[in-house]
């Protein structure tokens, strides 16, 4: 088949959509959204806020001690800052020193941001989970000179790393209580002691919009992380784009949850709701998330896809214990509520069906929306694309799921779905003042404010990624139908069989872990006649399903039992019955142990380092083609 190597297509501008009229006419939901222009810097936007709105309900956190949320306005988190940058100043950082923050999601993280950005430093985010190596390598190459930590149970975790780093200077511990002075590190403080118990209003640096904010290292799915240099422009930029997609609203409740070492939560769960006088609540963690959305009862959230799969799985799991009535029921929402959907969207005519979407909302789709606070009038779903028949159930029971696009190089938003113009399909249409093309080999191609200044400390990075005329090359291979983009697939995750087929692993395993007996999914086959997946199976599940075809779950063994393999593989066609004929996964190596952060198969993003889990596995991806003739169980096909 010919390749065609021109680069033509071009998305243009997409229109500001219209201003959501519907929530509008529900209360006093009024914008008051600050431009680029008249915030100047990250530092800037949050001095215009503190200016505009200085009694305006600004984040709420919650208090252990009361058991109860908190909320800090505009005019006390300005104070707070203050506080924070008079400490800052005291250690004589000079601008453009790098400062890194490892804090979970909360006040303190902005308090420390805002106020290192008004002293001309520039913030380097590290994950609160991220191992001890990867840590390391992030504050000695960015030669951070300070570093604040959540507790004394990240020093003692994260001790080694951050032994004989001379630019390294000063280590905070927010949750200290006392016994910090009887650290081996002369170089720490507790929080409490190091911030000054209050401080007049700090003079801000004249910081230049273009010039560094941020360095945000990239979880690294292959090889060492790259730090991407962002500057002042580039987020505020992105953040003032995604608003002319999405209305936000003063009144609305945002619930921070993603971590804010995430670009897409920086930008969208933190920025945006400055730059539009919204409030932010932050989360307690991911396990107490379900718990928080009933009681914060959020109008706005921003996830990943692993989150939407969970609430998912949960469904299934409660239905299947239900009567078949009621999953008849469940199942007979979705459909009409999807076909609504369509309906809403302009892609189906009217049907006599849609009659029945009233009392199918009561009886079912209010009910487990209520589960998610029950006011939620956007989810914005981002990092990795959302399953098609998880995205539709939600869609379907009146959840507006937003899908967009980005990469930590394009700050990170380079496309969103509007709501008047949602293809689920799609990752949407290009931020006002981002050019999308299709370049060589359909890879996607950005041009941008948003797009990054280039990689720290590595220059020839920049320049493969970044060409001669300021094109972003994304790595990922896409289609421009109007003004949607569609992402068909990357360009080196492509798995070539030895017939010259091609699949894309990472859609096959988020198919794969969509059921519940799989935790982890990594698909391997490249060159080889047949594919083949290193499954991570649910310890929880593992017992009944092991019961169920004759093998003794406590037994090792068990996990190379025939029987095990045949059921799993037939499972396994189910999951991936939507693929091509030969995109079938014939063997298998099944394990109890999970890949996490810490023994280095996983990204602090939670993504699965590929060439890690194949190194690590490497004995167990050459039993899956040895030259044994495939086991009689195996289903031909």
């Amino acid at each position: 088949m010919a390749v065609r190597w021109e680069a033509t297509t071009i998305a243009k501008l997409a229109p500001v959509p219209k201003v959501c009229q519907q929530w509008r006419a529900m209360g006093e939901w009024s914008e008051d959204i600050i431009t680029v222009e008249g915030a100047g810097t990250l530092d800037g936007l949050f001095r215009e806020r503190v200016r505009r709105s200085p009694d305006a309900p600004a984040y709420r956190s919650y208090d252990a001690v009361s058991a109860g949320w908190h909320d800090t306005n505009w005019r006390e988190a300005a104070a707070q800052v203050a506080r924070w940058q008079a400490a800052l100043q005291a250690d004589g950082l000079p601008a453009g020193a790098r400062v890194a923050v490892l804090l979970r999601n909360s006040l303190e993280w902005v308090l420390f941001d805002q106020a290192a950005l008004a002293a001309g430093l520039v913030v380097v985010p590290l994950y609160t989970e991220d191992r001890p190596d990867n840590v390391r390598y992030i504050l000695e190459d960015s030669a951070a000179s300070l570093v604040l930590l959540q507790d004394m149970g990240h020093w003692r975790r994260l001790e080694g790393a951050f032994a004989d780093l001379p630019d390294l200077k000063r280590i905070v511990v927010l949750g200290a209580s006392g016994p910090v002075r009887e650290a081996s590190d002369p170089r720490m403080r507790a929080a409490k002691d190091w911030l000054p118990d209050q401080a007049g209003p700090q003079p801000a640096r004249a910081n230049d919009p273009d010039g560094l904010a941020s360095i945000v290292y990239t979880s690294g799915t292959t090889g060492r992380a790259k730090g991407v240099m962002l500057s002042h422009r580039n987020m505020l930029f992105v953040a003032h784009g995604s608003l002319t997609v999405l209305d936000c609203y003063q009144q609305d409740l945002f619930l921070s949850f993603l971590p804010l070492s995430h670009t897409l939560e920086r930008t969208c769960g933190y920025y945006v709701p400055m730059m539009a006088g919204a409030t932010t609540a932050f989360a307690r963690s991911v396990s107490h998330l379900a718990e928080d959305l009933r009681s914060v009862r959020p109008t706005v959230i921003i996830a990943v896809p692993r989150i939407f799969e969970r609430v998912y799985a949960r469904l299934n799991d409660r239905l299947a214990r239900r009567p078949p009535p009621a999953r008849l029921l469940f199942r007979l929402a979705a459909r009409v509520g999807w076909r609504r959907f369509q309906f809403q969207q302009g892609r189906r005519p009217w049907h006599p069906a849609l009659t029945l979407w009233p009392p199918l909302k009561r009886a079912v789709a209010a009910p487990i929306l209520a589960a998610l606070g029950g006011r939620l009038r956007i989810a914005v779903c981002g990092g990795a694309a959302l399953p098609p028949t998880v995205g539709q159930v939600f869609l379907g029971l009146g959840l507006t799921v937003i899908q967009g696009y980005g990469l930590t190089e394009t700050s990170p938003v380079v496309t969103a779905n509007p709501i008047d113009d949602n293809d689920p399909a799609s990752i949407g249409v290009p931020l006002r003042g981002i050019e999308v093309r299709v370049g060589p080999g359909d890879e996607l191609l950005v041009r941008g404010p948003g797009v990054m200044l280039g990689y720290w400390n590595n220059h020839a990075a920049t320049a493969q990624t970044i060409d001669a005329d300021g094109w972003l090359h994304t790595g990922d291979c896409a289609r421009i139908e109007g003004r949607h983009v569609y992402i068909t697939g990357r360009i080196k995750d492509i798995l070539v069989l030895s017939n010259g087929e091609k699949v894309s692993p990472g859609d096959m395993e988020q198919a794969i872990t969509l059921d519940p007996l799989f935790d982890q999914a990594l698909v391997v086959g490249e060159a080889r006649a047949y594919l083949g997946a290193l499954l991570v199976l649910n310890p929880d599940r593992w017992y009944g399903f092991a019961r169920e075809v004759g093998a003794d779950p406590y037994d090792p063994a068990s996990l190379q039992d025939d029987r095990v393999h045949h059921r799993v593989v037939q499972r396994l066609r189910s999951a991936l019955h939507d693929f091509p004929g030969y995109a079938k996964v014939r063997r298998v190596s099944l394990s109890l142990e999970p890949w996490t952060v810490d023994n280095g198969l996983l990204t602090p993003t939670l993504k699965p380092r590929r060439s890690a889990v194949a190194r690590c596995f490497e004995a167990q991806v050459r039993a899956l083609y040895d030259d044994e003739p495939l086991p009689a169980t195996r289903p031909v096909g």
